[in-house]
């Protein structure tokens, strides 16, 4: 159990029958009254975002999140395969649990996924990854002035703004947490 008052940024409970992570907390001290928490939580099985406010007395029941690294194999148009390295079992995924990550990852990269009671509800890919440019128009000349973007799209079919000097062809690293360009490799 966790107090309503040790709340955190990341801090993950049941609540409800449901399990919600915080993405936002404020401890609210008013001068008349008792004091509360107010959150911003978001259901991890299916994305709904909620505000709710807490006593800081309140007890919350801490919900346990495995998380393990899973290669992604491939896709069958309709599901997500992923395979775990230790026991080579291999589990499907609907586009609703891929949705964010599957524009970051090929066939054969290792992703996260998380397990909430043994069933898998999200996937987390790397922090950085290396796909190549297969579109991009070219840069106009002269048009360096400013930190001018324009979009590419990658591999993966992921559209990325990316700086005039990037072509058509060449390997450019993403943060997958911003999905922004990073630097070209």
């Amino acid at each position: 159990m966790i107090s309503a008052g040790d709340i955190r940024k990341g801090t993950t409970f049941e609540l409800d029958g449901q399990v919600y992570t915080v993405t936002e907390f404020l401890h609210v001290k008013p001068g008349k009254g008792a004091a509360f928490v107010r959150t911003k939580l978001r259901n991890v099985i299916n994305g709904g975002v909620t505000e709710t406010t807490f006593n800081p007395t309140a007890k919350l029941q801490e919900a346990v999140i495995e998380r393990k690294e899973m290669q992604y194999l491939y896709t069958d148009e309709v599901l997500y395969y992923f395979m775990d390295q230790e026991t080579f079992e291999q589990i499907p995924l609907n586009h609703d649990q891929v949705e964010e990550a599957i524009k970051y990852l090929k066939e054969n990269m290792f992703a996260v996924i998380k397990f909430f009671k043994g069933e898998a509800f999200s996937v987390e890919p790397p922090n950085f990854v290396e796909l190549q440019i297969t579109q991009a128009d070219p840069g106009a000349k002269g048009n360096t002035a400013s930190n001018v973007l324009k979009p590419a799209t990658v591999e993966t079919g992921a559209i990325i703004p990316v700086p005039l000097f990037v072509n058509e062809g060449d390997v450019i690293r993403i943060d997958t947490r911003t999905g922004e360009y990073m630097e070209r490799v």
